[in-house]
């Protein structure tokens, strides 16, 4: 069983070592020299209870996971564990600092981490059931041109968050081009996201499963400097994703089955265009700085894990 890896006891555990200065994404990190044979003072040894509890009552699964809102299934190897959507919850607000709300239909981690690890990486599950997305336009899309305009998107979405007091995002470009499976339906890419004046950029990147009534979101936490480790597994992520019979991408029924009202660009842009003209953004989880971040809009939701580390004395 995979134990968690207390690398010394000043708390070298990822996000316990992160100081997450407002506006500033600046880290500190645990310090080099610790005795790892000190005994643990009283707030350090609460931290530790405190993140072995979680960890313990976390119910990691494999094998045949099934997601009966969206009509699918994960199918999850041994390499990977999938923690329920209770437990999603509780690692993505309690452990990483993000702010509840946002639901998801759980997460995938590597066998070899857990949440605590410096290194750790991990795959949100989400479904919107908008109608069945039309790939029609798949061979039409100009993503050079897309790329463009989404920058020019987020210029004036950042304008708006730095008047409301805060960061300023750009999207760097692409870190993985778009790309569009005809035969499993499948859309994957990644963007490069720079916040403030941060030099460690944010890795975005995206897998959208196409079914007959939505689809389903696939979504990596990561950074930038995870980018090979990313894409080294991400044959084996999108293998995990399958709709079941009757609710795949063939089974769509023109007569009676919705269609969405946009295509696949509008799914990489992140803005869906619904009938009414108004625009749903991408949603973004990140670890690294423990927030949760709206693409689009004038204002990013942030928490610190101040409350934490001022309720342990750390």
């Amino acid at each position: 069983m995979i134990q968690l890896k207390w690398v010394t006891l000043t708390i070298a555990i990822s996000f316990g070592t992160l100081a997450t200065a407002q506006g500033t994404g600046e880290t500190a990190t645990a310090e080099s020299t610790a005795d790892t044979t000190a005994v643990p003072t009283d707030s350090e040894q609460e931290y530790i209870d405190w993140a072995t509890g979680i960890w313990d009552s976390l119910d990691r699964q494999t094998g045949s996971i099934s997601l009966p809102i969206a009509g699918a299934t994960l199918t999850v190897p041994e390499s990977f564990y999938y923690l329920n959507p209770t437990d999603a919850q509780k690692v993505l607000v309690e452990v990483w600092g993000n702010p509840p709300g946002q639901e998801t239909l759980g997460m995938l981690f590597p066998a070899d981490l857990t949440p605590f690890d410096e290194e750790s990486w991990a795959v949100t599950v989400q479904y919107e059931e908008d109608g069945y997305v039309s790939d029609e336009d798949a061979d039409k899309i100009n993503y050079a041109d897309l790329l463009k305009d989404m920058q020019q998107d987020t210029l004036a979405a950042s304008e708006e968050r730095v008047n409301a007091g805060y960061e300023a995002i750009s999207l760097v470009g692409w870190a993985a081009d778009p790309y569009y499976n005809p035969t499993e339906h499948k859309l994957y890419w990644a963007k490069e996201l720079k916040f403030g004046e941060d030099d460690l950029h944010t890795l975005n990147y995206n897998i959208r499963v196409l079914g007959r009534k939505g689809v389903l979101l696939l979504n990596f936490i990561a950074g930038m400097e995870q980018k090979t480790t990313i894409e080294s597994n991400l044959d084996t992520v999108l293998s995990m994703a399958e709709f079941d019979t009757g609710s795949t991408y063939g089974d769509f029924d023109p007569d009676i089955d919705k269609v969405a009202a946009y295509g696949l660009g509008a799914l990489v842009a992140g803005k869906v265009i619904a009938k009414t003209g108004l625009i749903a953004v991408a949603v973004v989880f990140l670890k690294k700085f423990g927030v949760f971040i709206i693409l689009g809009v004038a204002a990013l939701l942030k928490t610190l894990y101040s409350r934490r580390k001022k309720k342990l004395g750390l």
